[in-house]
């Protein structure tokens, strides 16, 4: 049975799924906040949670992990210096998903942002 194992296709194959998330996440952290699908918000917004827990404590260990999910050396290095101290007292919740009133102008699909919460 498949009970509690929800996952966000995207309509895309397993490896451009892995690509995606990976390249939205490095995006989050570098700009704060994005515009794109609310589909690709939902998606991506449990594995950015899980990398900012992951950088409250800097060691090693966890920067080598953070850089094996990114593989990107300046998002790691902002990650670490910049996002995650400012998380220090807060437990989980740190992004946000705003659902915007238009649809995307081709296909009316519905779009929203993802943010770090300040």
């Amino acid at each position: 049975m498949r009970h509690s194992r929800k996952k966000y296709k995207i309509g895309t194959t397993p490896a451009h799924r892995k690509a995606l998330v990976k390249n939205l996440m490095i995006e989050v952290i570098d700009h704060g906040k994005i515009k794109t699908t609310h589909a690709k918000c939902k998606a991506v917004q449990g594995y950015v949670e899980k990398i900012i827990t992951l950088a409250k404590e800097d060691t090693v260990a966890n920067r080598r992990l953070a850089f094996s999910k990114l593989n990107n050396k300046a998002a790691v290095q902002k990650l670490f210096t910049e996002v995650a101290p400012k998380f220090k007292d807060r437990n989980g919740g740190y992004t946000r998903v705003m659902k915007l009133a238009d649809g995307r102008v081709g296909d009316n699909a519905k779009m929203s942002y993802i943010a770090l919460v300040d």
